[in-house]
């Protein structure tokens, strides 16, 4: 398990946003992935999509890395932000945008 926590750890390290979600961002695995994919993909911020589905070690992982018991999970600038209802609540109130301009990551739809 060390070593799929240490990839774990150097994806959320080696890139700005990185999402840990069931499925790739082209083709989500469940609704709430989906759901982060398009908030993601509508503020247009380049993100790394890491799928889960492709190990059970990494998919028990990520639950061990944050703490968090559920899938998506969101990094930015290598800190954990949250899941779907969170990325969705932060997005709704204007605050997901302002969370990545504040880390120097370009928002194209900042409203």
């Amino acid at each position: 398990m060390s070593d799929v926590l240490a990839f774990i750890d150097n994806e959320v390290k080696s890139n700005d946003v990185v999402l840990f979600m069931k499925g790739t961002p082209d083709f989500p695995m469940c609704g709430f992935s989906g759901q982060v994919v398009k908030i993601l993909d509508y503020v247009g911020v380049p993100y790394k999509g890491v799928n889960v589905l492709e190990s059970d070690d990494l998919r028990q992982g990520i639950k061990e890395y944050a703490n968090w018991p559920t899938i998506p999970q969101l990094y930015i600038k290598g800190e954990f932000v949250g899941g779907c209802d969170i990325v969705r609540e932060l997005f709704q109130e204007g605050e997901l945008q302002k969370i990545l301009a504040g880390h120097g990551i370009a928002v194209t739809a900042a409203e």
